[in-house]
């Protein structure tokens, strides 16, 4: 797990994506969990980097 620092502006765009993201797949009919929603925020808060998001997504549905 990677961790960094972001700055309010790289957080803000963080946070716009995983909106777009969640919006998307909700368009589709997709539902994201908590635990998809709690990995969102530790990365939109810098604690874990897009590689270790969609690490923890693909094993949360055993796609490793």
């Amino acid at each position: 797990m990677a961790t960094s620092t972001v700055t309010m502006s790289m957080q803000a765009e963080r946070e716009r994506r995983v909106a777009e993201a969640i919006h998307s797949g909700e368009m589709e009919g997709l539902h994201v969990t908590a635990a998809g929603r709690e990995d969102a925020q530790e990365y939109i808060a810098g604690r874990i980097d897009s590689d270790e998001l969609v690490a923890r997504a693909r094993a949360r549905y055993g796609l490793d």
